[in-house]
């Protein structure tokens, strides 16, 4: 979820109590969007005309590319385009900018010869571990997380 309350969170919809992680962005967070090739890459927009753009398998902290669009708009409406590398954001003054991800941006895992997974399954794999992580770093979520698998089996 985003608001104007400068947060980005990311939410278990099994544990809706508390969010797994939370973003300050310094500024009002006009939208969100995931990446529709990768399972831990989003992207935000922020009031000051700025794109974020985090990988949190690479780093749950900070942002892969924070990058200054427009100087006096704020934008409003990011959307990552379904087949290529290219976002394209909105802005209040009606403006619209397409930006093309550099190769660092739009990293996918790589299937070795013989293996077994797909690349859907090693995608849920990576986004499995950003969770596991998060929540090892937070005692109380990981309680919730297991009294959650032992109701569900």
């Amino acid at each position: 979820s985003a608001s104007a309350d400068w947060l980005v969170k990311l939410w278990d919809a099994n544990q809706p109590r508390k969010p797994i992680l939370t973003f300050d962005f310094k500024d009002a967070v006009g939208d969100i969007a995931w990446a529709p090739y990768s399972a831990t890459v989003f992207a935000a927009v922020t009031d000051d005309g700025k794109v974020h753009v985090y990988d949190l398998y690479e780093d749950k902290l900070m942002p892969m590319c924070a990058q200054k669009v427009v100087k006096k708009a704020k934008l409003t409406k990011i959307v990552f385009n379904p087949k290529w590398p290219i976002i394209l954001v909105g802005d209040d003054k009606g403006v619209v900018t397409s930006l093309k991800l550099s190769p660092n941006l739009r990293k996918q895992p790589k299937i070795q010869p013989g293996q077994k997974e797909t690349l859907e399954q090693l995608e849920w794999a990576k986004l499995d571990h950003v969770i596991d992580v998060a929540c090892r770093s937070d005692p109380e979520a990981m309680k919730e997380q297991a009294a959650a698998a032992a109701k569900a089996s």
